[in-house]
């Protein structure tokens, strides 16, 4: 299990703070719209194994058909997954369950569980369910290349905790189904992985509890609500995270101070354009008053998109691609056909080779890593006003294809045309080196 203390260490931003703040008005804007979709993250896509001469199933040296009979705190009466009800010796109920299941130990300190979800009727959008879909799919894909286990909800765990504070209690329940699990990702149904060979860097991590994109000088000299980004967020499975949901959702709908809690934060982030209280700006509430508390266990992640607003993303695909291809054009081992299950070993090596020190912000070599359709509302089809015509829509499937290309290529196939999700093309064999 990870610490759960420590001291943050300063974070390197790349960009000047008046064009942030400048874009975080815009993007107060365009969040208003996300805002008032409903996320109320049902199956789980764990792997099992298969039974054989009456051995147990395992998967991945894990025993999955061993719990021992000894009386643990799945048995406890009083227990309850609801965010109404708080969980307290957290940290210790996790060591006992992998000291009783010892399998389960080996890499538990970076364990990842991804969590997502959508609303539990189907879309308005004609579109729509096809777009939630395949941006589950490519969480489902990126999963599988780490091997991470996944779970999607598409029912409410409360009822008043709809719309953005929905992703609370299903969180909550994450930790409590997955005490194997060190972390917990949330990320929104139209957050869409663009860079399927990066992985977060835990490391950095080690002393910090939540991780989620974001500015400190924002939320502490422009008071700003659109200081960081809540759609995507590692939260670590430890007692520090259960107080620190039990208090979040405190200015939630299941609190008697909603509204209250609404006027408060706009009269501390003037920019924040909509009355009602939400999970981002509460968030940002905790750290801008109460930053000895939060400060030193949130790590606001500045240097990659750990997600990024579409627009700046979605641009640079061509540009982008060309780079990754010159550097395979370069260096050979990224060109060598290989298994999907060795996936990591060639995106490692391409971070040591070519990627090492490199930010991930605009005007990066890398890939952005997390690219963030704030503000489409793919299933309701409700979009921003700004945005014309089908330009969300189009741009998502374009934003796909582009990730799908990274998990086809694998398989000896990628789309020619990132506009048209079929057919695909075969690769050559020493592609790119070898033409088409």
């Amino acid at each position: 299990m990870g610490k759960h203390g420590g001291a943050k260490p300063k974070i390197a931003v790349y960009l000047s703070d008046g064009i942030i703040f400048l874009a975080g008005a815009f993007m107060s804007l365009i969040l208003v719209w996300s805002y008032f979709s409903v996320y109320s993250p049902s199956s789980n896509f764990t792997l099992t194994g298969s039974r054989k001469n009456g051995e147990p199933s395992k998967c991945s040296g894990f025993d999955m058909r061993f719990d021992p009979p000894d009386t643990g705190f799945y048995d406890d009466p009083d227990l309850s997954y609801s965010i109404e009800k708080p969980i307290t010796g957290w940290d210790e109920k996790r060591k006992q369950w992998l000291e009783s299941h010892p399998s389960f130990k080996p890499g538990s300190e970076n364990r990842i569980v991804m969590v997502t979800g959508s609303q539990s009727t189907p879309c308005k959008s004609p579109i729509g369910d096809h777009l939630l879909l395949r941006c589950f799919k490519n969480k489902v894909d990126y999963c599988r290349i780490h091997g991470h286990d996944i779970f999607y909800s598409n029912s409410l765990l409360h009822p008043k905790m709809n719309s953005y504070w929905a992703k609370l209690p299903v969180v909550k329940a994450a930790m409590l189904a997955h005490p194997e699990a060190e972390w917990i990702w949330w990320v929104d149904s139209d957050a869409i992985f663009t860079d399927m060979e990066f992985t977060p860097p835990l490391h950095r991590y080690r002393d910090h509890n939540l991780v989620v994109h974001g500015w400190a000088n924002i939320i502490y000299e422009k008071q700003s609500w659109t200081a960081l980004n809540a759609g995507v967020f590692l939260i670590r499975n430890c007692q520090w995270s259960m107080d620190l949901i039990d208090t979040w959702k405190s200015m939630g709908p299941v609190s008697p101070d909603y509204h209250k809690w609404g006027l408060i934060q706009r009269s501390i982030f003037k920019d924040k354009l909509f009355p009602e209280s939400d999970d981002q700006t509460a968030l940002i509430y905790l750290l801008y008053k109460h930053k000895e508390l939060y400060y030193p266990k949130i790590y606001l992640e500045a240097e990659y998109y750990f997600q990024g607003y579409w627009i700046g993303v979605v641009g640079d695909f061509a540009n982008v691609t060309e780079r990754y291809l010159e550097m395979e054009r370069e260096d050979a081992t990224l060109r060598r056909r290989h298994a999907e299950k060795v996936s990591e070993r060639y995106g490692a090596f391409r971070e040591e080779r070519f990627l090492k020190g490199e930010f991930g912000g605009r005007g990066s070599r890398r890939r952005a890593f997390v690219t963030h359709f704030t503000g489409c509302q793919p299933c309701s089809g409700d979009h921003n006003p700004i945005y014309e015509g089908d330009t969300c829509s189009d741009e998502m499937i374009r934003a796909l294809n582009f990730a799908d290309n990274q998990v086809m290529r694998v398989y000896g196939y990628v789309h020619s045309d990132l506009t048209k999700t079929s057919p695909l093309q075969p690769v050559p064999f020493d592609y790119p080196d070898e033409p088409w």
